[in-house]
């Protein structure tokens, strides 16, 4: 088997994980920089950072420690190629990164921690934009391979997709938890001042626009209430 076809084939080793229900995504993206690792030519470690819930970004999936010292590094410094491509940068290029004059705090460190060249990836979603980058790290060259762009670039669309598969899912699980304690809410107000569903429903909509609180959290509270009786 030819190189390109080697690439090939381990890109689908990893993208039919994503669609395997039975695997969280921290598996997926796992898998996924296990195999970058290993595909793409002259790194050494690989690393995938998302935002989370609250828009805080971490690193979700390394190969190796070196991966978690340089993210925490940028991420607490506010540059580098990582947060260059969260904040919508598409692809970040640092060879011979010792000589780079982009990151000024960033690159001391780095290169005192062994680093020689560095690629990073936008991971991106036509309806979410940005959620996050994929990462690559070399400490055994100072060149960055005229192919490895075009295959992180790949591995990077595969994991933006199981991101946006877990963000899918954890936003079903919480309309269907909402829907669940506002109709327990509704029930409460039903009974309690003898209301029909509508108007229990009218209920809950006037306290939350008088309150400027969320619907589900004054529903939760009267669940709450109605539990503590």
């Amino acid at each position: 088997m030819d190189e390109r076809a080697e690439i090939s084939a381990a890109i689908n080793a990893a993208a039919r994980t994503i669609n395997d229900k039975q695997r969280s995504l921290n598996d997926t993206l796992q898998t996924i920089v296990n195999v970058a690792r290993e595909t793409l030519p002259g790194f050494d470690e690989v690393g995938i950072s998302t935002f989370d819930g609250r828009g805080n970004v971490e690193t979700k999936a390394a190969t190796g420690d070196l991966v978690h010292t340089l993210d925490r590094v940028q991420y607490e410094l506010g540059e580098g190629p990582c947060v260059e491509t969260l904040r919508g940068n598409p692809v970040v290029v640092a060879p011979h990164i010792r000589h780079d004059q982009r990151w000024p705090r960033y690159v001391p460190k780095a290169v005192k921690a062994g680093l020689r060249s560095q690629l990073a990836v936008r991971l991106y979603l036509d309806d979410e934009g940005t959620v996050g980058g994929i990462n690559c790290y070399s400490t055994s060259s100072d060149d960055i391979d005229p192919d490895a762009q075009g295959t992180a670039d790949l591995f990077a669309a595969h994991a933006a997709i199981a991101v946006g598969h877990a963000v899918e899912r954890e936003t079903l699980n919480e309309a269907l938890e909402s829907r669940k304690v506002i109709g327990q809410a509704i029930g409460i107000i039903m009974e309690r001042y003898g209301l029909s569903e509508d108007r229990a429903f009218d209920f809950l909509i006037r306290a939350s626009s008088t309150s400027n609180i969320k619907l589900r959290q004054i529903a939760q509270e009267l669940v709450n209430r109605g539990n503590e009786r």
